[in-house]
């Protein structure tokens, strides 16, 4: 048996630097072991091929216990189970329900909406500003990515206000907070199915009002509890463009060469995305799966039950895929291609969405203010969150 590298999620230098830290796990053994004090070990795929085999490998399913579970009154309890927990035909069947909306036809053809979303959030700037310093993570990176999936979605108007709460709640990784807000989320998303139902326009916008129209033809097709869970989840799930545009503003402007580049030829910029995704994407680690028998890996039995992880921020810099790894480079072919969406059957479904959507704000953005820099140092603005790389703010001067 290999001798396996253990990280420990709490040493402050994993949390200050985990891009070396899983690194250097990497470099030692394809497999590791994550230390959680009072959770136990998980085991870690460090290596890019490992990785992608084991989020596509039906013998790991995500579960319950997969996610943080808070507490919840009794009456929010039928909407917590979500897709993501989900596995096999149960899983298929709700996102075949919802994936046409997410397909990249369908974020391409949303693309002059979210300009539209862009636009708006970048003139608004301009009034939050204090003396040309503003946070851009609170004015424009939290904000953008509800109003685009509320739009998609086809939550009412005049409730985005509060989902943008929830949203910037969920974006900053604040769980007593989240917790707090679940009352309030699901009667939003009810809230939402109920103006669906109640629209006798003939066509109900978006995709809740699809979703309407197949119950209301084949109830068997998705139940009161699925469809009103489906609109809670989606909408926070679609908050993942949050902490890749914060991360992606403040690389390209710690990075001259690399702005310059996208400045000069704004045909770069669906490359750079990717690869700033790979390079800061926000996730560091996979939602961990469990094993559903005695597996062998790398020479280690992983025991049935057993929690296992990607380690992302390893395996998008793994030097067996990707030339001088910790390099970040704009004009890069993505080769292989990143783990930054995950893999397998639960591939990030709005990946093409949020594609798009960081395209669309980091074009508009550069354009619109060409003296843009950051107010801060980006190392000092970082959460400590060994699964997540995301800043806390983003003060930039326009």
């Amino acid at each position: 048996m290999i001798a396996l590298p253990e990280v420990d999620l709490t040493d402050p230098e994993v949390l200050r630097d985990p891009f070396t830290a899983y690194g250097q796990a990497r470099e030692r053994a394809p497999l590791a072991r994550l230390l959680i004090p009072g959770l136990g070990p998980i085991w870690a795929l460090t290596r890019h091929d490992g990785a992608r085999a084991m989020l596509g490998d039906a013998r790991f399913e995500l579960a319950a216990d997969s996610f943080m579970r808070p507490q919840v009154p009794d009456d929010c309890l039928p909407y917590m189970r979500t897709m993501s927990e989900m596995s096999g035909p149960e899983h298929a069947r709700l996102r075949k329900l919802v994936a046409p909306a997410f397909t990249p036809r369908r974020a391409a053809e949303f693309r002059p909406r979210i300009e539209a979303i862009v636009g708006a959030l970048l003139d608004d700037l301009f009034t939050q500003a204090d003396g040309g310093r503003v946070d851009l993570l609170r004015h424009f990176a939290r904000p953008l990515p509800m109003d685009v999936i509320c739009a998609l979605v086809g939550v009412p108007e005049q409730d985005r206000p509060r989902w943008r709460e929830w949203g910037a709640t969920v974006a900053a990784g604040a769980g007593q907070d989240f917790a707090r807000a679940i009352p309030g989320i699901m009667a939003g998303a009810r809230d939402a199915v109920a103006a669906a139902r109640a629209d006798h326009s003939g066509a109900p916008g978006g995709l809740l009002g699809e979703l309407v129209r197949v119950q209301a033809e084949d109830g068997d097709r998705l139940s009161d509890a699925e469809i009103v869970t489906l609109v809670w989840h989606l909408v926070l799930a679609g908050q993942t463009p949050t902490n890749l545009i914060a991360n992606a503003v403040a690389a390209l402007l710690s990075h001259p060469a690399q702005l310059a580049a996208v400045r000069s030829d704004p045909a770069l910029m669906p490359g750079a995305v990717e690869e700033l995704i790979r390079w800061c994407g926000p996730s560091l680690l996979a939602i961990p799966r469990h094993a559903r028998q005695d597996v062998d890996l790398y020479g280690a039995t992983v025991p049935k039950g057993a929690k296992v992880t990607a380690l992302v921020a390893a395996a998008n810099r793994d030097p067996r895929v990707f030339a001088d790894p910790d390099r970040l480079d704009v004009t890069r072919t993505p080769g292989a291609g990143h783990l930054g969406f995950a893999h397998g059957p639960h591939f990030c479904l709005g990946a093409s969405l949020a594609r798009v959507q960081t395209q669309v704000a980091l074009t508009a953005l550069l354009h619109r203010f060409p003296g843009l820099s950051m107010a801060a140092p980006p190392d000092e603005l970082r959460a400590p969150d060994p699964g997540t790389w995301r800043l806390t703010a983003l003060p930039v001067t326009l």
